[in-house]
C-alpha cells in the first residue's frame, strides 16, 4: 500500500507542536508564523503590506521572521503597550 501524496502546490508544514518556536535561534518562514498564530498566511502578508506586523527580513526572494522581533511585536504592538 502507498502512502497518500498531497494535492499539487500543497507544501506539508513542519510539525509546530513542539514548543520553543520563538526560542530557536533560527529564522522563522512565513507559513510557520501563520500556523503558530493560527492565521492564513495570507494575513501575515496583509499586514506586511500595511504595515501591521512583526518587522521581516528579506533573504533572497524569501522573508524569515526574527524569533527576537516575533516575541516583541507579540508583547507591545499586539498588547497596546507601545513606546512613545
Amino acid at each position: 500500500m502507498t502512502t497518500p501524496r498531497p494535492a499539487t502546490g500543497v507544501v506539508p508544514l513542519p510539525n509546530l507542536t513542539l514548543p520553543g518556536l520563538l526560542d530557536r535561534d533560527g529564522l522563522i518562514t512565513t507559513a510557520e508564523l501563520a500556523a503558530f498564530l493560527s492565521l492564513p498566511v495570507q494575513t501575515l502578508r496583509q499586514w506586511r503590506y500595511l504595515g501591521v506586523r512583526p518587522k521581516a527580513f528579506r533573504v533572497g526572494r524569501h522573508l524569515r521572521y526574527e524569533p527576537a522581533e516575533v516575541r516583541r511585536w507579540l508583547h507591545q504592538d499586539c498588547r497596546g503597550e507601545r513606546s512613545a
